[in-house]
């Protein structure tokens, strides 16, 4: 198994943020972290994560919906899984499916997700990738 496996939080909660970085890293995770799309697209062309984690709601309803198409339709970014976690449904019903264009994510989860369900999907998605296995 690969112990240098590098994720990107992006989230506007920095609670929620550093109880996930905490459990990330207890699986050997190497965290990064940002609280905005704005950095956080900085982050992910920067550092090259494995894997990059994304809320929803922050600065705007739809920030993170926009990065995410985003970071999907750059070369340095677009390779990158996309695991996002929202309470968006709470706020405005509605059934989210990755689909490629308007929600081009690998994983779409509800809030709360527990910390460890969290990181197992991203373990689950990395285990999938050609080259990766488990």
């Amino acid at each position: 198994m690969n112990t240098e496996r590098k994720v990107l939080l992006i989230d506007d909660d920095a609670d929620l943020v550093a109880i996930n970085e905490a459990v990330f890293a207890a699986r050997g995770f190497t965290v990064d972290k940002a609280y905005n799309g704005k950095v956080g697209f900085e982050r992910a062309r920067d550092g090259k994560p494995d894997a990059i984690v994304l809320d929803v709601m922050m600065s705007t309803n739809s920030e993170g919906f926009d990065l995410a198409r985003r970071l999907r339709g750059d070369d340095a970014t677009r390779g990158i899984p996309l695991v996002m976690v929202t309470s968006v449904n709470s706020t405005v019903p509605f059934t989210y499916e990755p689909d490629g264009v308007f929600l081009p994510v690998d994983r779409f989860l509800e809030k709360p997700v527990p910390p460890e369900t969290l990181v197992h999907e991203v373990e689950r998605i990395l285990a999938s990738l050609p080259g990766t296995g488990s």
